[in-house]
């Protein structure tokens, strides 16, 4: 086995500590399996609020309480707390940033009552990449590479290179930063800047519009840049649709820019060994699926019949998902032979039309407001299509859970879903892709289908080939070590 790597991987959330989408999976799997191969993997991120300690198994390092940092002038007291993250064969371990200023309540982002950003969030992070290195010394532990993960983590790349260019402990450390989303790019006024007490070519280097990114900044002082699949990588280089004016500065960096796929966790997404499903079942026990869509329908009252297909919808209730081509083609939808589970939180406009929908169609549609990982499951082991019409989608996970789940994948021809299904028209075809963003476009490939839905044997083809894929960590994983060999 060739020497790993020593890495600190630096987010802002970590699934089961924190979460608010794909970034807290992503967070504590692609570690794990940067570790099985070798290397080792630390996870840092915040604590945010009060967690269950004992049921967290959270413990206190003497070594790393009541520690200080000074930032824009005042002394900030802070300690580290440490904990593991278990998959089945492995474990990352990782530390928890705990202070009563920055991460007292229990929101990430926002305000958890008003929905709000927290005002102070450019603090709040800069504290976070500031208490990161600030540690390293103390930690006697020493990274070969710090990855960032979004615009929370990108002070640091730039921190390494002014501030602490001279630190004999952390100027040599390289670093690696990952675009999840290029959409949130954390913008604040230039008053922050002032905050971080770094020379003034940073602020040319990470300004957007007159006003400060730590997102930019990142992309300008990072070593290495990576986002979540090849497609994306390329889209935001090229495309002024997507590059979120960033086009700029990532053609600039294009030598150093790559895309890895995310992979999926199978010891938790597997209809094999899924302990949240009703039953469990492999691509050779398609009629086990059929017993999940039975009990899921009557869960919802919703009268089962072989022959009616069952459509899921796991998402984010955004724009950027394409849910305002949801909301035009569900009346349209609705006239099909169809049911309907749709589960998800987001904007007001879109939980208020769901709801109301849902009233009108009782006995083929069902609409959950909320995030249940159970039911989320459920519907992945149970819906025979899932629909996915993003209008951008950096790598997207849902798309390759359904895979897993025999659950055929209708999504739009972008981003980490071109990456990773295959036209139906293809012999190894996967799923169902439409290329313009439009409601006629979508809804024209569900009917196409719905048709072939009627062709069991044609069907439960594409469903197979779906099912034999392999989106594990550990290809993504292996590719992550390769980009830290060429930096170390």
């Amino acid at each position: 086995m060739a020497k790993g790597y020593n890495v600190l991987f630096v987010t802002s959330e970590v699934f089961p500590y924190s979460k608010t989408g794909g970034l807290a999976d992503v967070s504590n799997s692609l570690p794990q399996a940067l570790n099985s191969l070798g290397n080792e993997v630390r996870i840092i991120s915040p604590k945010y609020g009060q967690l269950d300690e004992r049921r967290l198994q959270i413990h206190e390092i003497k070594r790393l309480k009541d520690l200080s940092l000074k930032m824009n002038g005042i002394e900030t007291k802070f300690s580290i707390k440490s904990s593991f993250i278990h998959g089945k064969n492995t474990k990352a371990q990782i530390y928890l940033l705990e202070n009563l200023d920055f991460f007292k309540n229990k929101g990430i982002y926002q305000n958890i009552k008003t929905k709000q950003d927290f005002s102070n969030n450019d603090e709040r992070y800069l504290f976070f990449c500031k208490a990161v290195l600030e540690i390293l010394e103390i930690l006697q532990w020493k990274p070969d590479v710090i990855h960032c993960n979004d615009w929370q983590t990108g002070l640091i790349p730039a921190f390494i290179k002014t501030i602490y260019k001279d630190n004999p402990y952390i100027r040599d450390i390289k670093t690696v930063f990952t675009i999840h989303n290029l959409a949130y790019q954390g913008i604040f006024p230039k008053t922050s800047f002032a905050k971080t007490g770094m020379p003034d070519e940073v602020f040319e280097a990470g300004s957007h519009n007159g006003k400060f990114s730590y997102m930019k900044t990142a992309l300008a002082y990072a070593d290495k840049i990576t986002t979540v699949s090849e497609k994306y990588a390329e889209e935001i280089r090229t495309d002024k649709e997507y590059s979120e004016g960033m086009e700029d500065i990532l053609d600039k960096r294009k030598k150093d820019l790559s895309g890895i796929l995310n992979g999926i966790d199978y010891s938790v997404w597997n209809p094999e060994v899924d302990k949240l499903i009703d039953y469990r079942f492999t691509s050779q026990e398609i009629p086990l699926k059929w017993e999940n869509k039975r009990e899921l329908l009557s869960h919802f009252k919703i009268d089962y019949n072989e022959d009616t297909p069952l459509i899921g919808v796991i998402s984010r209730l955004v724009a950027q998902k394409g849910f305002d081509l949801i909301e035009e083609a569900l009346p349209q939808l609705m006239k099909e032979n169809v049911h309907m589970i749709i589960l998800g939180q987001g904007d007001e406009k879109y939980q208020k039309f769901l709801k109301a929908i849902e009233k009108k169609y009782k006995d083929k549609l069902a609409i959950v407001i909320g995030f249940d990982e159970v039911l989320a499951h459920k519907i992945e082991a149970s819906s025979d299509m899932f629909l996915m019409p993003s209008k951008y989608e950096p790598c997207g996970l849902n798309q390759m859970y359904s895979l897993r789940y025999g659950t055929v994948p209708v999504v739009r021809n972008t981003g980490g879903l071109a990456d990773t299904i295959i036209d139906y028209k293809k012999p190894n075809g996967n799923g169902f892709l439409f290329n313009k963003y439009s409601t006629k476009e979508f809804l024209d490939t569900i009917k196409t289908a719905l048709n072939l839905y009627e062709d069991k044997d044609k069907w439960n083809k594409i469903l197979r080939n779906g099912m034999s894929l392999d989106f594990s960590w550990k290809v993504s994983a292996k590719k992550y070590t390769g980009l830290y060999k060429t930096l170390v």
